[in-house]
């Protein structure tokens, strides 16, 4: 069974390749670029995983995932940040609010999914399509 993972991400580009790779490894990924609608989009549909990046415009990461993890429905779903902070101390402070995880941006085609896999149960992991 393939996980449901919602992938939020203002840039086009950079969530048309996350969404690319969590498909061709079998998940059901839906992409958002306006972060405003990600909660309510969260709240309407069962996810496995949210994948979120951090510095957006209007509503950043940090807000979001105060919000996720204030959601019951969305409590215990694993929240993974995918941005390019990486200034001392921003892992820290990523992980204080609320993240499960973060993975740096620009992301690693070739381990990008594995990265969003580890946060998954055993039975929603991807299926790598080149073996």
């Amino acid at each position: 069974m393939p996980a449901r993972i919602l992938v939020i991400d203002d840039h086009r580009t950079n969530l048309d390749l996350m969404l690319y790779l969590l498909q061709a490894f079998g998940h059901e990924a839906t992409g958002i670029t306006d972060p405003t609608l990600a909660l309510q989009t969260a709240r309407d549909r069962t996810f496995d995983a949210i994948v979120t990046d951090i510095l957006m415009p209007e509503v950043d990461g940090f807000s979001l995932a105060r919000s996720f993890k204030a959601e019951p429905k969305l409590q215990g779903k694993p929240l993974i940040a995918v941005t390019a902070l990486a200034m001392a101390g921003d892992r820290e402070r990523i992980l204080s609010a609320g993240f499960d995880g973060y993975i740096s941006k620009p992301i690693d085609p070739e381990r990008f999914v594995s990265q969003v896999d580890s946060f998954l149960p055993e039975e929603l992991r991807g299926k790598n399509p080149y073996r």
